[in-house]
């Protein structure tokens, strides 16, 4: 049944391609997770020339031949237009994430306090400096000073407000929906301080959020495991867990959770149940990882052409992989075991898609059985460490 999901543990799955849900179906079901099976960004729509409600039909579809009757989502995902949410409410999506990211401050933690002075005239510090300066008593997750609680007003605020007034268009659609606030695309992490800022705010401002996914510390690339220090994180998760505690009405959520497996076992120890994952491109190079062995001149032709468009289509994307890096050999599903080859394949998807996506499609409906049963084992080994 296609539905909101509320606090319930989720994990979306993305699928680029439109043929991924029934392996998908096939690694979840059995487990404690809720699944959005349908979830595209603006961009990821644009780039694979599909519409909200194309993906959709998509997903219910697989839905329907595998007979699935249990509770499902569909997300709207990184929406950062009023515009445009009207075509994923006419397409029936319960679920809708904002991605304010634009209107985030990434200078923020470096202006000098003349500068955050200036800034900060444009916002009602009275009132925020009431509310959150002199507090009784320091949390888990920090106490804000002056200068903190400047320097979170400026970074945050003008997203804050944008997340409202998505929210408001929104509750004009539509009676009933799961909201969810994303600021993990943006240069800067975001504190467990400046995470409860902007949770308090959102509730502040009449925003009813079932989910907030900040930009957590490291570096969460597109299809690659964590890259940075796990005790770290592991100590940040804790306290961004404890602000959610404090609130109670919401649950986090790791973006770029594909293929986080280092990363899997600290979320389950510390987010529990109040937790979402989103999965996106690693379901596309499970599919590629398939041409590879069954379709090798299909696959050569798309892995030279991303070497081709990878410089110009990394720059909406956080990845770091080089293309001198690239391993040689002949062994070709090897390759989707490389850092540097699966963030070249990764990005440069939407390149492929307009160039071979018909001889795509039809070649993993032709070893749909092999990429059913690819996406079956590469998801089991995320939903087994979140358990």
């Amino acid at each position: 049944m296609l539905t909101t999901l509320g606090l319930s543990p989720s994990f979306g799955f993305g699928d680029r391609l439109g043929l991924a849900t029934a392996g998908h179906i096939t690694a979840v079901r059995g487990t404690k997770f809720a699944p959005v099976f349908a979830q595209q960004s603006v961009r990821e729509n644009a780039r694979t020339g599909r519409s909200p409600q194309q993906v959709m039909d998509d997903a219910k579809r697989a839905v329907e031949i595998a007979h699935w009757d249990a509770p499902w989502g569909a997300d709207a995902d990184h929406l950062k237009l009023a515009d445009d949410i009207p075509a994923f409410v006419d397409a029936g999506y319960p679920f809708f994430t904002v991605d304010p990211g634009e209107f985030v401050d990434n200078s923020a933690d470096s202006y000098p306090k003349n500068v955050l002075e200036q800034k900060v005239a444009n916002y009602n510090w009275d009132d925020l400096s009431a509310s959150y300066l002199h507090q009784d008593r320091e949390h888990m997750w920090g106490q804000f000073e002056t200068e903190s609680l400047m320097r979170a007003t400026i970074k945050y605020g003008r997203a804050i407000k944008h997340a409202a007034v998505m929210f408001n268009r929104l509750s004009q659609m539509k009676d009933s929906f799961d909201f969810e606030v994303s600021v993990d695309e943006t240069d800067m992490p975001t504190t467990p301080l400046e995470h409860f800022f902007i949770a308090n705010e959102l509730i502040r401002l009449g925003v009813h959020f079932t989910s907030l996914a900040p930009r957590f510390i490291g570096r969460f690339e597109k299809g690659v495991d964590y890259i940075g220090d796990l005790n770290a994180l592991d100590v940040e998760l804790a306290k961004h867990a404890a602000v959610t505690s404090h609130f109670g009405t919401y649950k986090l959520s790791l973006h770029s959770g594909s293929d986080k497996l280092s990363v899997y076992p600290l979320i389950a120890k510390h987010w529990g149940e109040r937790i979402h994952v989103k999965t996106a491109g690693t379901s596309y190079l499970e599919a590629l990882r398939v041409l590879a062995q069954y379709e090798p001149d299909l696959f050569l032709k798309i892995y030279s052409l991303g070497c081709e468009c990878y410089e110009m289509d990394r720059l909406t994307y956080h990845v770091s992989a080089k293309l001198e890096m690239l391993p040689k050999g002949d062994d070709l599903p090897s390759l989707l075991n490389d850092f540097h080859a699966r963030e070249v394949l990764h990005v440069t998807f939407g390149s492929a898609l307009a160039r071979f996506g018909e001889e795509i499609k039809s070649s993993l409906v032709n070893h749909s059985d092999s990429y059913r049963s690819a996406l079956e084992r590469h998801f089991k080994k995320h939903l087994a460490l979140l358990e």
